[in-house]
């Protein structure tokens, strides 16, 4: 029986791909509503919001929300979140997920290849995990400092990268994983667990209704897509956790029923899904607001297609030795106008934001007193009282 053909790829300009994704992410006008309604109504449209630990001028998730709510200080992502509105779980790497995303991930936790759960289970005695487990539900929610002790284990070891040592806090990993609990706040003394019937009440006792494996990877695969805007069917790491389903018979599968389209930029011989029916929804124009996206920001997933589309070459160095970096550890692109200006690289110290660089994109005007702006309301997010910036470009 011969392969079932394909509809005919979608060809999107390349400005109207780029007013896309700003507009589908959430860059292109400060519409949501202020404050705790407005980080709650992102986190439904954007999906995922990736986490990392690092905070220089935020962390991710603070950039992320900084960039599109106002009404916002540092860490008031998590505190207007937690508990109730979102958990975590590995979908584009460790990310902030809907509440409503809870009994499916459930019913299908995901375990990456990384996580080594299995490894973790070898290690842990059986009835520390039932004992961190009855803790939790006695006088939850907890941190990990404030679990009993329960002795040491042998701590995983990535190439280097030591985990935990400590067997109530590997429980604490292997009981996350399989959504067994939940993250329910992060503050200065590390994230907060406690079980889902009382951190997501209205959704804990929820069933998804999967009846397959396929059924989850069609309802995630969805979802990835509405998260990415534009998901290229190329491997890269806006696929974690789903790269088995990129090279299934899935994504073909969804686009003949029209559940998924795919699309063509000119220029580029990769093929990109987009939701269905992308075209039909209102792109708004970009305002005059400068934005400081955060080195994880869903607008940057994708590097080679931020390339093709803004002409704008990122690569997050924060990993790399100094020696080899071109730009520096924590760079933070600048859009404006619907296009990447520019770049900086900053740090909150002793009251004052530092922007200790700054890079003009080539080519392009970048406006000093939108960035001037910019920096003023994101030193007020992150309780500075002073800006101090260089005036030429610099690298």
């Amino acid at each position: 029986m011969p392969k079932p053909t394909l509809p005919p790829a979608v060809t999107l300009p390349t400005d109207e791909a780029r007013a896309w994704l700003v507009s589908h992410l959430g860059l292109a006008t400060s519409s949501w509503p202020q404050g705790a309604e407005g980080v709650r109504a992102l986190l439904l449209h954007l999906r995922h919001i990736q986490l990392d630990p690092l905070d220089v001028i935020g962390t991710n998730a603070d950039l992320v929300a900084l960039a599109r709510v106002d009404g916002l200080a540092k860490g008031d992502v998590y505190r207007h979140l937690y508990p109730g509105h979102a958990f975590e779980h590995w979908a584009k790497e460790r990310c902030l997920l809907p509440a409503s995303a809870f009994p499916h991930y459930r019913e299908r936790s995901l375990e990456t290849p990384w996580w080594g759960l299995a490894t973790r289970l070898a290690r842990l005695p059986e009835k520390v995990l039932g004992a961190v487990l009855e803790e939790l539900e006695a006088r939850g929610p907890l941190t990990a400092a404030e679990l009993t002790d329960h002795g040491a284990v042998q701590p995983l070891d990535w190439s280097g990268w030591k985990g935990t040592g400590k067997a109530s806090s590997m429980a604490l990993e292997v009981l996350w994983t399989r959504c067994e609990i939940v993250v329910c706040g992060r503050g200065p003394g590390g994230k907060r667990y406690d079980v889902p019937h009382r951190a997501l009440p209205d959704v804990a006792r929820a069933h998804a209704g999967h009846t397959s494996d396929e059924s989850f990877a069609r309802w995630a695969l969805t979802e990835r897509v509405e998260a990415a805007g534009l998901l290229s069917r190329a491997s890269g790491p806006h696929w974690s956790t789903l790269s088995p389903v990129r090279t299934s018979p899935l994504p073909d599968a969804m686009v003949r029923e029209g559940v998924l389209e795919e699309v063509a930029l000119p220029g580029s011989p990769r093929r990109y899904l987009a939701p269905a029916g992308f075209r039909s929804r209102p792109v708004t124009a970009p305002d005059e607001r400068m934005r400081i996206l955060g080195p994880l920001d869903p607008l940057l997933w994708d590097r080679g297609l931020v390339n093709q589309l803004f002409g704008f070459e990122y690569v997050w160095e924060v990993y790399k030795p100094e020696e080899r970096r071109r730009w520096g550890w924590y760079v933070c692109p600048l859009l404006h106008r619907g296009q990447l200006v520019g770049r900086l690289e900053a740090r909150v110290q002793e009251g004052v934001l530092r922007v200790e660089k700054l890079w003009r994109e080539k080519g392009v005007k970048l406006d000093d007193a939108a960035l001037d702006e910019a920096l003023a309301r994101h030193a007020r997010a992150c309780g500075a009282v002073k800006v101090r910036r260089p005036r030429a470009r610099v690298g």
